[in-house]
């Protein structure tokens, strides 16, 4: 008999402690919840919400804005590649005001 019993880690309860671990797994939820709501010039409505959020943030529509302020937008999301810098040459330098430094 006690070879026919599943493990105790194969054995899972749906109870209240399962849901304090990861995210309600549920297509439904049964009420509303309170959600603050954040308008695209920064104002803010507190609103009812059927899913348990804290924040929830309307998109920004880039059309409406100046031509100056989207492209620093499209500027800030995706930023241009970092340029090569040039090595030093020695070429250039007098190393007479160095040789203080050598040693003897």
């Amino acid at each position: 008999r006690a070879a026919l019993r599943p493990p105790l880690a194969a054995c899972v309860r749906s109870n209240s402690n399962r849901a304090a671990v990861s995210h309600l797994h549920r297509q439904l939820y049964g009420r509303l919840y309170p959600v603050l709501l954040v308008n695209t010039d920064g104002s803010t409505v507190r609103l009812r919400y059927r899913e348990p959020k804290r924040i929830l943030m309307l998109p920004l529509d880039s059309s409406t804005l100046p031509e100056a302020e989207r492209k620093a937008r499209l500027r800030r999301h995706f930023p241009s590649k970092p340029k090569a810098k040039e090595e030093e040459t020695f070429e250039g330098i007098d190393l007479d005001t160095y040789k203080k430094f050598w040693k003897k």
